[in-house]
């Protein structure tokens, strides 16, 4: 088949951010499929401006230069949502693939997907990442009453204009059936591991951890994605404080960039961990992260104490399975029945930030406890979210959809 891959925000293993997108399309050419990725460049060069298109593994990727960052405001995003929309649209519709496959977020991918879909009378299918617009007006991002409307009319559009849905949870898909949707008009496919790239020899976490004389052979644990509102990452700075009581030589990770960077930076200071135990490193392309989980101790997770944040499907729980490291949430949900049931890490109190620090001053050195859990991390990763076994579902459901089954 001829798939038009829309996801405004691919990125390659050189680049910060998850890869979800690229592992499927690069295991999907590898079947024998043309794929075009049609995304944004969301650092371009000054000047850039217009498509350019380069070969990823064999994806052709279509990139469009639309400036976007985790700090900008509700107003800018909005905007470049909006640009991205109507400039992909067009290139879809110029591409006359077989299937078109839109992934959110933003929800907006839906507009290009919609329109490419008709236009070429070809079948799309909608991939929910996340529960949008429930997360934003949730978390109070989206406020305004006709923004909400308009966002949950896209919603409905998006679902109705799909010939086939997938969710990356099971919480996702009763959230799409919820809106109406036809249970059998959806297909949970999980966020996914890659365990041949990150389960790496214990000798590159160490030359990680000899950079950092903090660090040294101390326990880490990590936090390693954006620090943006929904991760509500003020709950690991007081954990932090809380170890600090318990056992000052554990030391906490927080690696990468968003819009809260500053706020955490001034409550760590207040909270005097700063330096002490919590530090700051910046984010690294997706390619240096097998060495930097090796490092980990513990690898978590955290969201904002909000319920519809318990349906997500986090990259870095995936990453922590497939780099066999023993996982730390703060949440319920799907991923955390999944901790209990396969007793590969700690499912953390959200509003007891004592009691979590007492969960995890009891293992964080436990070195039998970390073994066992960190193995039983990646044989789940390899036996049940395997990226190749994700890819070959997704081919099934674009095959039927395109009436190639």
């Amino acid at each position: 088949m001829k798939i038009v891959y829309l996801h405004q925000y691919f990125n390659t293993p050189s680049m910060h951010g998850g890869t979800r997108s690229y592992e499927l399309a690069r295991r999907l050419v590898d079947m024998g499929h043309e794929v075009h990725m049609v995304t944004s460049d969301t650092r371009p060069g000054d000047g850039a401006q217009g498509w350019r298109v380069t070969n990823e593994s064999g994806i052709r990727v279509h990139w469009l230069p639309v400036p976007y960052s985790n700090s900008m405001q509700y107003a800018e995003r909005m905007r470049a949502f909006g640009r991205f929309a109507v400039n992909s649209a067009h290139r879809a519709m110029q591409l006359e693939g077989d299937v078109v496959f839109a992934t959110s977020t933003p929800l907006t991918i839906a507009v290009p997907g919609i329109l490419a879909s008709r236009w070429n009378r070809r079948p799309m299918v909608f991939e929910v990442r996340d529960l949008w617009p429930a997360i934003p007006i949730a978390i109070g991002a989206l406020k305004s009453r006709p923004a909400i409307l308009a966002a949950q009319l896209l919603e409905k559009t998006a679902y109705a204009g799909a010939a086939h849905i997938i969710a990356l949870s099971p919480g996702m898909k009763a959230g799409v059936e919820a809106a109406g949707v036809a249970s059998e008009k959806i297909t949970v496919i999980p966020n996914l591991c890659d365990p041949e790239r990150f389960f790496v020899s214990a000798s590159v976490g160490e030359a990680f951890r000899q950079k950092y004389e903090w660090l040294g052979d101390r326990p880490m644990v990590l936090y390693a994605g954006t620090l943006g509102l929904v991760n509500g990452l003020d709950y690991m700075v007081r954990l932090a404080a809380e170890m600090l009581r318990r056992d000052p030589e554990v030391r906490f990770v927080i690696m990468g960039q968003g819009r809260e960077e500053s706020t955490l930076h001034a409550l760590s200071e207040l909270l005097c961990v700063r330096n002490r135990n919590l530090f700051f490193l910046p984010a690294v392309p997706k390619a240096e992260m097998p060495a930097v989980l090796s490092a980990a101790t513990i690898a978590t997770s955290f969201v904002t104490d909000a319920p519809c944040m318990y349906d997500n499907s986090a990259n870095k729980v995936f990453d922590a399975l497939a780099a066999g490291r023993p996982l730390a949430i703060n949440h319920g949900g799907w991923q955390a029945e999944l901790i209990e049931k396969e007793q590969i890490g700690l499912c953390l109190p959200p509003r007891d930030v004592q009691a979590a620090a007492d969960l995890l001053v009891n293992k964080v050195r436990d070195t039998r406890w970390l073994t066992e859990a960190g193995a039983r991390a990646r044989r789940l990763g390899v036996e049940r979210f395997s990226a190749d076994s994700a890819a070959r579902k997704l081919a099934e459901v674009l095959q039927r959809a395109a009436g190639r089954a």
